[in-house]
């Protein structure tokens, strides 16, 4: 099974590459690939949020079995 921080992690970077290349183009952005590229930051930051779940609850749960 594909661990869901690995899956997440690739989602964000093709995210990043695609506002990256959006920064690229020559022309002023259109307002529908403005609304894209909101869509997308709001998108990469909703994952790095779940992201930062993963890594507490990992963090967390040698301290459970500890107890």
């Amino acid at each position: 099974m594909t661990d869901p921080a690995s899956a997440i992690k690739r989602e964000v970077s093709q995210l990043v590459e695609l506002q990256i290349q959006t920064f690229r183009q020559d022309s002023s952005l259109t307002a529908s690939e403005l609304r894209e590229y909101r869509m997308r930051a709001e998108k990469i930051r909703i994952l790095y949020q779940e992201l930062d779940r993963i890594g507490r609850r990992r963090l967390e749960q040698p301290l459970r079995r500890a107890s």
